[in-house]
C-alpha cells in the first residue's frame, strides 16, 4: 500500500494515527470529491459496507481528492464529510500527491482500493461499478469471517 504521505489536511484523525490502527490490517482507501455526482450517490452503499466488515476487521481511508477550484474550500469538503456519514479519518489531497502515490492517473472519483492485510492490493476498482466489483472483493476477503457470522 503506497504512503499517505503529501496530504495537505487530516479530518477525523492525523497520518500517523491512521498508519498505526491499519499496521497488518486489510484496508479500503476510497477517493472521492465534493463535486462528484455518483460519490454522492454511491455513499450509502459505501456506508453500508463499511459498516459490514468494519465488524469483521476491516479498516477505511477516505481520500477527498479536489477535481476544481470549488472542491478546494476545507469549509464545503468538512460539510460534506457530515452530509455523506464519513466516519473514518479522510485526507485531503489538494497536492494531487496520493492520487499519484495510488496510480490514479486518470483522477478517477470514485475509486476504491482494497489491500490485504499484507498491504497488498487486491482490488481496484473504479466508477458507477466500483462498488459492486468492491462487494464481490469483499466477499471474497471475508468469506470465512462472513460464513462464521451466518452459522
Amino acid at each position: 500500500m503506497p504512503s499517505l504521505e503529501g496530504a495537505t489536511t487530516w479530518f477525523n484523525g492525523s497520518q500517523e494515527e491512521t498508519e498505526a490502527r491499519i499496521k497488518g490490517k486489510p484496508t479500503l482507501v476510497h477517493f472521492w470529491a465534493v463535486s462528484c455526482g455518483i460519490c454522492k450517490d454511491k455513499m450509502p452503499q459505501l456506508n453500508e459496507i463499511k459498516k459490514k466488515y468494519g465488524a469483521m476487521g476491516l479498516e477505511t481511508i477516505a481520500v477527498h481528492m479536489p477535481r476544481y477550484e470549488a472542491d478546494t474550500d476545507l469549509d464545503t469538503v468538512n460539510q460534506a464529510i457530515g452530509d455523506n456519514k464519513i466516519e473514518e479519518v479522510c485526507a485531503v489531497d489538494s497536492l494531487h500527491k496520493l492520487k499519484d502515490a495510488f496510480l490514479n492517473e486518470q483522477g478517477w472519483v470514485p475509486v476504491y482500493y482494497l489491500f490485504d492485510a499484507e498491504g497488498k492490493l487486491k482490488t481496484r476498482a473504479a466508477g458507477e461499478f466500483g462498488i459492486g466489483v468492491l462487494q464481490t472483493a469483499l466477499d471474497k476477503m471475508f468469506a470465512s469471517q462472513a460464513a462464521e457470522a451466518q452459522a
